[in-house]
């Protein structure tokens, strides 16, 4: 007992080195901000050749790319996700989306399903939803406990540091939206037929949960600034974002 309490305080002693101490990257976030949408439709179309010619650089020199996509419920994620790839060649990417683990992922390490989807040499990984759900969801709804969720920090870093160091180029980022938006956007989705299987009894529950899942994405804020991977925060309001990651991706070709 004496040996599992050192490594309990040992793995708390390490995770609090990477945790937010600081208010809050969210709060701060500009909510309000608009583009019109003449000059989104043309910077979408533009920036969509520039990831798709980005695509083939990476396929030149053999160098994976993975993007994450963390968020709210109804901030966006998927509608980013289309757009960034909807131009892409389709034999050089993936989307990964991540639920909860199956019986043969949770006999393994919850990093085992993650290592066994990166992308090939070459190729682009997305992730709508990832590897951070150790320490937002299953944090937030109690599916691993205390000493696990933060000894995630650590593992998370210490696997993305992997990657990179294999040459992989990772992007991530978070969208977010306010309550307001997103209690129109869950309404919607509930009324339009062609929406409403992206709703369940689960969104609503995690809307009224937000303040814990709110600190929750801080800490995992300051955990994922390290050196090699740290996060893009976007806003998904009133207007989709896609075009935005786009252009970041094509300015971190050269790292």
């Amino acid at each position: 007992m004496k040996k599992e309490a050192r490594a309990e305080k040992a793995d708390e002693e390490n995770a609090a080195d990477c945790m937010v101490t600081e208010p809050s990257v969210l709060k701060n976030l500009d909510l309000n901000r608009t583009v019109s949408d003449a000059k989104y439709s043309k910077e979408l179309k533009t920036k969509q050749q520039q990831f798709r010619d980005l695509q083939y650089k990476l396929y030149t020199v053999r160098r994976p790319m993975v993007i994450v996509f963390e968020g709210q419920d109804a901030s966006g994620k998927g509608g980013a996700i289309k757009r960034i790839t909807q131009k892409l060649d389709p034999r050089g990417y993936e989307v990964n989306p991540t639920a909860a683990p199956n019986d043969w992922e949770r006999a393994h390490h919850y990093l085992y399903r993650f290592w066994s989807r990166f992308p090939k040499a070459g190729h682009v990984g997305v992730f709508d939803r990832s590897w951070y759900g150790r320490v937002l969801v299953e944090r937030v709804e109690g599916f691993c406990s205390e000493r696990e969720w933060r000894k995630a920090y650590e593992e998370i870093n210490e696997m993305e540091d992997q990657w990179v160091r294999y040459g992989a180029i990772i992007l991530k980022f978070w969208m977010q939206v306010d309550s307001e938006e997103q209690l129109q956007r869950l309404k919607s989705r509930e009324e339009n037929p062609e929406k409403s299987w992206k709703i369940t009894a689960e969104d609503w529950r995690n809307r009224e949960k937000s303040g814990l899942y709110e600190k929750a994405a801080e800490e995992m804020s300051g955990s994922a600034e390290h050196d090699t991977a740290g996060y893009v925060y976007y806003f998904d309001a009133p207007f989709k974002k896609g075009d935005n990651v786009v252009e970041h991706s094509y300015i971190y070709s050269g790292s």
